[in-house]
């Protein structure tokens, strides 16, 4: 039996408001979100304070960029551009943005390994990423940006948010994208306690951060298990109130252009030239029963789809339930990427974006492909992770997510006053 989530208070770490242009200016979306080189060189611009300098620290090689990341952020401090709340607060977090209203709670959870099943991860992680993350938390001796946790059914914990809030917010900015963001802490502690108390119990799926969960149980491991690198920060949603929206994460292979890319097929999928926009593909791609994907570039999309029985057989695990096996990622990584494209496309050389037309474009730059992908159903998500089963990397995107920037969680201060 799990013993559930335990969520504390912790001391924020924030932009001094009369110090920045506006909140919205430093902002940032995750960093796995950020366009590059594109929307990076738009918030680098959009305030020089603001958090992607933190979060993607460009430099010649990646030791320097976690070296000027620290320097900068010990910088701002040093200027009071980023101050520490003098008590430790459980955060209420509110995103509205069209008809789509999402609450949660931001704090430090404590730590659990997945044989725990507190927290159960959906999706294989790339060890240099996770590399790089732990190699800029230990520069910057900091949670510089929450992940998303998702829950079920915690109604005592959202009553409770609801209350709270019905209040003025400490907090209230509107980022470029047009979302309204509010934020209320909570450091009374029977509130907390009204909070944090109906997490007990209840177990969550990481729906947006898994490089920075394996970030924070490395350098938990590292650590010992030491407070303060026993917990990490977190937005905590429960979705049963508040359902997250599941979109695909595309691919971009600047290597292989989508004329090779069909010959290597040699007929193990059906392909299919659509001459229409590619609104209308998506559209076209998400109707489509069974595995397929679409190849896009030199101005034009393919459908493949109907992948050969015979291919799949060969290089798809048989160690996997069914679901997984079915999976668009799991063949496009099993019989595209590691076999029938493999001399073509080197592991390190594939990006991952969540945008459409961002992917088409940087395939087109680059004399490459876009690899469209279509959502996976949270509820096939949540059985394989519930299962004990990782879908490939990068398969699925959850959202809202958080906006980067807003609270950090600083190490080198006690979380308790």
């Amino acid at each position: 039996m799990h013993a559930g989530l335990d969520l504390a208070p912790f001391r924020a770490l924030r932009y001094a408001q009369d110090r920045v242009g506006s909140l919205a200016a430093v902002t940032s979306p995750p960093y796995d979100v950020v366009v590059r080189p594109d929307g990076l060189r738009e918030l680098q611009t959009a305030d020089r304070y603001n958090i992607v300098r933190l979060i993607l620290p460009q430099a010649g090689d990646p030791a320097a960029a976690h070296r000027d990341a620290a320097r900068t952020l010990r910088g701002w401090r040093a200027e009071g551009v980023l101050a520490a709340d003098p008590d430790p607060a459980v955060w209420v977090y509110e995103q509205r943005a069209g008809g789509t209203l999402q609450r949660g709670l931001i704090g430090a959870l404590a730590l659990s390994p997945p044989e725990a099943g507190v927290v159960l991860p959906h999706e294989d992680v790339m060890p240099d990423v996770v590399e790089d993350r732990a190699a800029l938390m230990r520069a910057t001796a900091a949670n510089l940006e929450p992940l998303l946790l998702a829950c079920h059914g915690t109604d005592s914990t959202t009553d409770a948010v609801e209350r709270i809030a019905r209040r003025p917010p400490l907090l209230a900015t509107t980022t470029a994208d047009g979302t309204r963001h509010r934020l209320w802490p909570v450091t009374e502690p029977a509130e907390v306690a009204a909070l944090t108390g109906g997490l007990r119990g209840h177990r969550a799926l990481i729906a947006d951060g898994h490089h920075r969960w394996a970030t924070y149980l490395r350098l938990s491991a590292e650590h010992e298990g030491r407070p303060p690198w026993d917990r990490g920060l977190v937005l905590l949603v429960d979705t049963a109130r508040y359902p997250l929206h599941v979109q695909p994460i595309h691919r971009v292979l600047p290597t292989l252009p989508p004329a090779a890319a069909l010959a290597r097929l040699n007929g193990a999928f059906r392909t299919r030239r659509l001459d229409v926009p590619a609104a209308h593909a998506l559209d076209l791609l998400d109707t489509t029963p069974g595995t397929a994907f679409l190849l896009a570039g030199e101005g034009h999309c393919h459908l493949l789809d109907r992948p050969d029985p015979g291919l799949l057989d060969r290089t798809v695990r048989h160690d996997r339930p069914p679901a997984w096996r079915r999976l668009d990622a799991t063949v496009l990584h099993a019989a595209l990427l590691g076999t029938l494209w493999r001399s073509d496309v080197e592991p390190g050389t594939v990006r991952h974006l969540h945008d459409a037309d961002a992917a088409v474009a940087q395939a087109e730059r680059a004399g490459g492909s876009a690899v469209l992908m279509r959502a996976v159903a949270e509820p096939t998500v949540r059985a394989l992770a519930e299962a004990g089963v990782t879908m490939p990397h990068k398969s699925t995107s959850f959202g809202p997510k958080p906006a980067t920037g807003l609270l950090l969680r600083p190490l080198d201060i006690a979380d308790e006053n």
